[in-house]
């Protein structure tokens, strides 16, 4: 009898996003940083938060579903929609502390 292992990775929908930010010249020191979380979480196989959390204790977790991480020492933030069941991450949206703090993080 053969058993299958079948291992689900998180999908990052999408990069284009994250390198779209980066490549602006104002931006583009966050793509070292941007790179390095999205090959990192995209080998994440999170079933919930607390999962996310072991991983980034940094992160915020704003509901079920909804996170904040701080990149590059907190000089940007990154929030994402987590569909823990299907393995995918939804880039909501990425930019300064200061453009941060102007968005309503639970519904962007």
């Amino acid at each position: 009898m053969v058993l299958f292992l079948y291992f689900r990775v998180m999908r990052v929908i999408a990069f284009r996003t994250l390198r779209e930010f980066f490549e602006k010249t104002e931006y583009s020191d966050a793509e070292v940083f941007l790179r390095a979380w999205y090959y990192d979480v995209k080998s994440a196989n999170w079933k919930n938060s607390n999962e996310l959390k072991n991983q980034y204790p940094k992160a915020s977790i704003v509901r079920e579903g909804r996170a904040v991480f701080n990149i590059k020492r907190n000089k940007y933030r990154l929030v994402v929609a987590i569909d823990y069941e299907i393995q995918a991450i939804f880039i909501r949206f990425i930019g300064t502390h200061k453009q941060y703090d102007s968005i309503d993080v639970k519904t962007i």
